[in-house]
């Protein structure tokens, strides 16, 4: 339990680092908004999954540069988490992109085109006596 506890104390930690470290440090031009979402450390703190997203930017073409330039710079950020962070062995990094935060955006969207389609087939029935069905409600 303990050794739970302290991989997602380091896993916050290096989340933190790791956002003002890409913003700051990393240089290429190729890179975006990059937004570190979380990270997941394994429970020997040998890997950390560090899963990014990309503002604005959602081609699979700029998702996988950006990915490839986080994986060049990984070695970098690593030696600079080692200067900030006290740890006895800094986890390897390893970059994913979090499709959790698009995904989420698109069921929004989805959702409300729904209730838009609804609202244009069924226009005010709000105001109508048996609007909300009633039939169907029996005590």
């Amino acid at each position: 339990m303990r050794e739970f506890k302290r991989t997602d104390r380091v896993g916050d930690q290096l989340q933190k680092e790791l956002a003002v470290l890409i913003q700051r440090e990393v240089k290429d031009p190729r890179l975006g908004m990059v937004t570190v979402s979380g990270v997941t450390v394994s429970r020997d703190l040998g890997y950390a999954d560090v899963y990014v997203t990309l503002l604005g930017e959602d081609s699979p073409e700029r998702i996988k540069e950006n990915l490839k330039v986080l994986k060049q710079a990984a070695g970098f950020l690593r030696s600079q988490i080692a200067r900030r962070i006290k740890l006895r062995h800094v986890p390897e990094l390893r970059f994913h992109y979090d499709e959790s935060v698009v995904r989420g955006q698109r069921l929004s969207s989805l959702i409300d085109e729904a209730v838009e389609s609804d609202r244009s087939r069924h226009p005010s029935e709000e105001g109508e006596p048996n609007a909300g069905g009633d039939e169907g409600e029996r005590h």
